[in-house]
């Protein structure tokens, strides 16, 4: 149903306003009334990346008054397939900086505040207080279970997406009016058992169809217009071109809004985990004591005969790069227990970056095997080792 409007009423719009948003000021439900309560917002965005990029655009153009953009990570060559808001010339800068220029040169007016640190248990609370509301396009499960845990104490709208491969997801999470993410989501999922676009790829468009469904239901928020996505999950298939609506409930018992939430716990812990353990790490290994070598070590090892590499990622990443000598045997396949493609004695494990081997080596140790992770995965392998590898 519809909601009153989030924002008050900001000051009168000059005739300048009046002619750059007149296709808004024609809506019936938004008006130059509506225009104004969007001068008068405060919009956090967390990321700055595929889901944030379009968002921002749009929300810059809609003439919100305070954006805010978090994201504490530099521009690769890999973002540009997807992340609109970054150019060429952009390359290894903040993207705090490039987006908050690329806002500027699109809406002059917008005041952009720029946090180029990750969000934290410490911070993550002060840094949200300050807006009316969030736009959640992080690409991590540690600081999506935190953001919704932040919106759900302080009673601030959450407008979330999602996006793999060809199919995205959105939503508005606001304890108190509806489901908050965590009801929905009630636990953070075990490392690498959602595979990261990083891992499984996206198609640049459907970040773009998903970041204007965001920045879409912030402007409904603000201005009171239509009926914002409370209690439904919209699901967006681009290959078959579908968009479809689930409903969801608030779950009574939910450990973040429900009645028994305890607001005095650390922010975050009690959905880092169904069975209430510590937090993951924030590249999603779970840490712990095991076997390793360098890829400097490896390199070393692999001059000579009879070395056993395991690359326990997806074949698609290994269309985009791989190891010499190395034998793929996606991570899948070692939950799964099935044999190993190499002779026995010591096996030495990698990835991309160092999650998944990690797993892999702590489940073939338990089988017996003499595995070795091998840090940092082949991101560390290009960087230290062989610059020619490309990076993804």
């Amino acid at each position: 149903m519809a909601r009153p409007p989030l924002v008050p009423l900001g000051p009168e719009l000059t005739a300048a306003e009046r002619t750059r948003f007149a296709r808004h000021l024609l809506l019936p439900g938004l008006g130059v009334d509506g225009q104004r309560r969007l001068r008068a917002a405060r919009v956090l965005v967390v990321g700055a990346g595929g889901l944030g990029s379009p968002a921002l655009l749009y929300l810059a153009a809609a003439g919100v008054g305070t954006i805010g953009v978090v994201d504490d990570d530099v521009v690769e060559t890999t973002n540009l397939q997807r992340q609109v808001v970054h150019g060429v010339a952009d390359v290894g800068r903040p993207k705090v900086d490039s987006a908050a220029e690329a806002v500027a040169a699109l809406s002059p007016d917008t005041v952009v505040v720029r946090h180029g640190s990750r969000l934290d248990a410490l911070t993550a609370m002060d840094v949200v207080a300050d807006y009316d509301l969030v736009l959640d396009g992080a690409d991590n499960f540690p600081t999506r279970y935190l953001v919704g845990d932040a919106c759900a104490r302080l009673g601030v709208p959450h407008v979330w997406g999602s996006v793999y491969r060809f199919d995205g997801q959105a939503a508005v999470w606001w304890a108190g009016e509806g489901p908050c993410y965590a009801c929905v989501f009630p636990a953070q999922p075990p490392p690498d058992a959602v595979p990261s676009c990083a891992v499984g790829g996206v198609l640049g468009a459907v970040c773009a169809a998903i970041g204007s469904v965001m920045a879409t239901e912030a402007v409904k928020l603000v201005t009171g217009s239509g009926e914002p996505l409370v209690g439904r999950l919209l699901v967006h298939d681009a290959l078959r071109q579908t968009w479809d609506t689930v409903p969801v409930r608030r779950d009574p018992g939910c450990r973040v809004c429900g009645a028994g939430a305890d607001p005095a716990r650390p922010l975050g812990w009690a959905t880092s985990r169904a069975d209430g353990a510590a937090p993951v790490d924030a590249d999603g290994s779970g840490g712990g004591s095991r076997p390793s070598v360098s890829v400097a070590e490896l390199a070393d090892l692999l001059r000579e005969d009879g070395v056993a590499l395991l690359d326990v990622r997806e074949p698609g990443e290994r269309d985009v790069a791989a190891v010499p000598g190395s034998v793929l045997f996606p991570v899948g396949r070692v939950r799964a227990g099935d044999p190993l493609p190499v002779d026995g004695g010591r096996v030495y494990v990698h990835c991309k970056s160092g999650g998944r081997s990690a797993e892999a080596v702590d489940l073939l140790r338990a089988r017996g095997v003499d595995a070795v992770d091998v840090e940092g995965g082949i991101l560390a392998w290009s960087r230290e080792v062989d610059p020619s590898v490309p990076t993804y």
